[in-house]
């Protein structure tokens, strides 16, 4: 499988810049992946498609507001500094992304804030842009980690060429989000309100749990045409025993298991048995799933539409069928989806 087979035209104002006003009131196109029928429904609507003891699962990772901007010391540059991962809990070590990377030095200070209330040290070049920051901040942790994410805002992805405003908080968050650590939401689960939850469990749905801190390497640009030489970087996963206990019932009494959202699929195909089963974990992955690929949990899949030549995208094409997905997406455009993370969905079954 070829890069170049993941090519559309996507015109670029139907790349959205706002959520749709409610979570579940966004625009469906359901895919029927065994004969590549479509249909167009309202998100909330995908309750028809499933039943009593089918089993949603839902990454419940949390974003945290990892990109601040800062001023270089004696130029005063603003520099945009983007959190990664926390290295060193207590020397206050965070691997970052900088923009711009070529003005930044070993030894060069960052001040943040509007009176420079956190100053950090860059102690090591680590790529072309990465960083590694040590924030000079003697006081407790917890006064330091509020200071910090008091001066961050919500990691809108590059998609959206709009700063953050107050209501990303929120609305860049899923209504499940639990544990703190990803720079990017789950898109696919943005479009779950509570209300729909509800009447999916008054249905008798039931919900599995698991965690995938997404960082940005999923969206990393694909740079080699085969396929088989791109490389992912890894991801924390954690597959809990409740999720395991969920998911394989419901694939023993032969009921549905939708994943939402590429991490999930991602976490549930790195964490099964030869045999079929879901098995707890607590690691990484770096698994990359491009078509052909044979699934062993999901039967259905929700997913926002995603940009040509994206990981996600090829991920999406190994599930529904390339020539089944690339169709519908043509559909898409045609009828004026909105794509990328604040877009419309997709449900494959």
């Amino acid at each position: 499988m070829k890069l170049s087979k993941f090519r559309y035209k996507l015109p670029t104002d139907l790349v959205a810049q706002y959520p749709s006003p409610n979570r579940d009131e966004c625009r469906l196109l359901v895919l029927n992946r065994k004969n590549g029928e479509i249909e167009h429904k309202i998100f909330k609507d995908i309750i028809d498609y499933f039943d009593e003891k089918d089993v949603f699962v839902f990454n419940d990772t949390k974003v945290f507001p990892a990109r601040l901007y800062g001023n270089k010391e004696k130029t005063g540059a603003e520099i945009e500094v983007f959190l990664l991962r926390e290295l060193n809990r207590d020397l206050r070590i965070w691997d970052v992304l900088v923009d711009p990377a070529r003005k930044i030095r070993i030894g060069n200070k960052l001040y943040f804030g509007e009176d420079d209330s956190l100053v950090a040290e860059v102690i090591d070049n680590t790529t072309s842009r990465g960083r590694t920051l040590r924030f000079l901040y003697d006081g407790e942790y917890d006064e330091f980690k509020k200071l910090l994410y008091g001066l961050g805002q919500t990691p809108l992805p590059r998609t959206i060429t709009r700063k953050a405003e107050p209501d990303d908080a929120e609305r860049y968050q899923t209504i499940f989000a639990r544990h703190e650590g990803a720079v990017a939401a789950p898109t696919a689960g943005l479009h779950f309100s509570r209300e729909l939850m509800k009447r999916m469990e008054i249905k008798g749905i039931d919900f599995a749990f698991l965690t995938l801190h997404v960082g940005l390497g999923n969206f990393r640009e694909v740079d080699v045409e085969d396929l088989t030489k791109h490389k992912m970087d890894s991801e924390q996963i954690i597959v809990p025993a409740e999720c395991v206990e969920t998911v394989n019932r419901a694939k023993d009494g032969h009921h549905k298991i939708c994943a939402v959202g590429t991490t999930v699929v991602r976490t549930l195909e790195s964490s099964v048995t030869t045999k079929g089963r879901l098995a707890e974990f607590d690691g990484w992955t770096n698994k990359f799933i491009f078509p052909p690929y044979d699934f062993s949990v999901p039967d259905a899949f929700v997913s926002n539409f995603h940009l040509p030549y994206s990981t996600l995208l090829m991920m999406v094409a190994a599930f529904g069928g390339y020539e089944y997905v690339m169709n519908a997406y043509d559909v898409a455009v045609k009828e004026k989806y909105h794509f990328g993370p604040y877009g419309d969905a997709m449900l494959i079954i």
